[in-house]
């Protein structure tokens, strides 16, 4: 899975969405892979392709009803969106609420890709069974400075630790180049969450498909 959190960059406006959307519909056909975008809030009415998935960037615990201002998940997956990041390094969760969000997310069909900052936090919630772990340190994200190159043990590390727990472990933080991503699946993951490295680039459908390209070729 390559995931592709577009956070609130002014850069994502509908249309660079669409394209990116396009492009990623055409990587996932041409390299089987499946592609994931999480726009803004705003743009979750995003409608992709075959094998391309619409996540949202994060999610509430709070119920359908009279509640105002959450993030809902029910309503998310009626509106056709897959499920959402949870947990990222800039929106993180009560540690309590994670649990019931996995399970709430299971319950819909929806998919969870739960973000973490180190391994020892990898290995606690790996018996959750959320569809994705993404180990991401803080300190390099939005860097261009790698995990696959500054912390490759970290990789390694998280990889082991979620063997035969049923999920999957991705890896992001400071990941720009298809050089980035094969380091990553030598290292032990099976895909990317990847940021500013495709949505900042000076040609981001040129950057979503060079990372596609290392995925399909490893």
């Amino acid at each position: 899975m390559l995931v592709i959190n577009c956070k609130n960059y002014r850069e994502i406006s509908a249309g660079i969405l669409a394209s990116l959307a396009a492009a990623a519909a055409a990587a996932a056909a041409k390299h089987h892979i499946d592609v994931a975008i999480a726009p803004p809030h705003h743009l979750l009415g995003l409608r992709a392709g075959p094998r391309v998935h619409v996540l949202a960037q994060h999610v509430d615990a709070e119920p359908p009803g009279s509640t105002t201002g959450y993030v809902v998940p029910e309503l998310l997956r009626d509106a056709g969106v897959s499920g959402s990041i949870l947990n990222h390094s800039e929106h993180r969760l009560d540690p309590d609420t994670i649990p019931t969000l996995i399970g709430r997310l299971r319950g819909l069909g929806m998919t969870a890709v739960l973000c973490t900052r180190d391994v020892s936090e990898t290995a606690l919630y790996a018996p959750l069974r959320p569809d994705y772990i993404a180990i991401e340190p803080p300190e390099l994200i939005g860097t261009g400075r790698s995990v696959s190159t500054e912390r490759p043990e970290l990789i390694s590390e998280a990889a082991e630790s979620v063997r035969g727990t049923g999920t999957t472990l991705l890896c992001g933080a400071g990941i720009v180049s298809g050089d980035d991503v094969r380091r990553a699946l030598e290292l032990g993951a099976a895909g990317i969450l990847v940021a500013s490295g495709v949505v900042k680039s000076p040609d981001p459908t040129a950057a979503l498909a060079d990372l596609a390209q290392s995925m399909a070729n490893r």
